[in-house]
């Protein structure tokens, strides 16, 4: 049933995309300039392990009604059943995964975090905005109590990246490096996925919106947008970038170590 496992692999898609981005952000933890900021990214990425859970929950549960329907993986090999949050996080394999490529690059320096995670977090407030239109109940609930997360994210990153862009030589020379290396990561952000199908969805209307706040803010901060750059994309395909694989065998040892371990 192609209208079903297209509704999973989106699940997963957002599940992934949180998941990834929340263990970047949680490689912060007792490491951020001061403590105060070393807390809000703790907490950050403490919200995307709640959104990764809420879509995996409802991404088992939907694949355990089908189970006909989601028999195989991308590997080709049977997917474990019943599926759990665990199992869909855990014992998926590198090209199983659905994420942003944007979500597993390098955290590189405090600049380059910051921009990545306003970049990120702008689109996905205009996504989760129209994933309240959802036919899917649990969908649109989950997008409702993550746009109250999302907000946040994008009021404390904005402000790092007007901080660093409009502060001194060297904070704003570290934010323009940081622009220029994640750039060719954000076009593959409105690329609409195949199995994004839901009628809600209008990834013109997020580019537009995206293009406007982010442009208004980089004005501001006294920041360049790269007038070209080459888009790097494939990442909610199953194409990832080398670091995915090193994230997952840090991320899935304990589970694979010792199976049946829980949340």
């Amino acid at each position: 049933m192609a209208t079903m496992k297209n509704e999973i692999d989106f699940l997963l898609h957002l599940a992934d995309n949180a998941l990834i981005i929340g263990h970047r952000n949680s490689e912060w933890c007792g490491h951020g300039p001061i403590l105060e900021q070393d807390i809000a990214i703790t907490n950050i990425a403490l919200d995307y392990i709640g959104q990764a859970r809420n879509f995996y929950q409802h991404a088992a549960q939907l694949i355990n009604q089908h189970p006909t329907d989601i028999t195989i993986n991308q590997t080709g090999n049977n997917m474990v059943l019943p599926a759990t949050e665990d199992s869909l996080a855990y014992l998926r394999d590198v090209r199983e995964f659905k994420n942003l490529l944007i979500t597993e690059i390098p955290n590189g320096d405090w600049a380059y975090t910051t921009l990545r995670l306003y970049l990120l977090s702008e689109f996905e407030l205009q996504l989760f905005t129209q994933l309240l239109q959802h036919t899917d109940a649990q969908v649109a609930a989950i997008a409702e109590k993550s746009i109250k997360e999302v907000s946040y994210h994008v009021k404390w990153s904005q402000d790092w990246v007007l901080r660093l862009g409009d502060g001194t030589e060297e904070s704003k020379q570290r934010m323009q490096v940081a622009i220029e290396a994640i750039w060719a990561y954000t076009g593959e952000l409105f690329i609409q996925p195949d199995y994004a199908t839901a009628a809600c969805l209008n990834y013109a209307a997020i580019q537009a919106a995206w293009n406007k706040k982010v442009s208004a803010v980089f004005e501001e901060a006294g920041l360049n947008i790269p007038s070209k750059t080459f888009v790097q994309k494939g990442g909610p395909d199953g194409m990832h970038t080398e670091h995915l694989g090193y994230i997952l065998a840090e991320m899935q040892y304990l589970q694979r170590a010792y199976p049946n371990s829980e949340w």
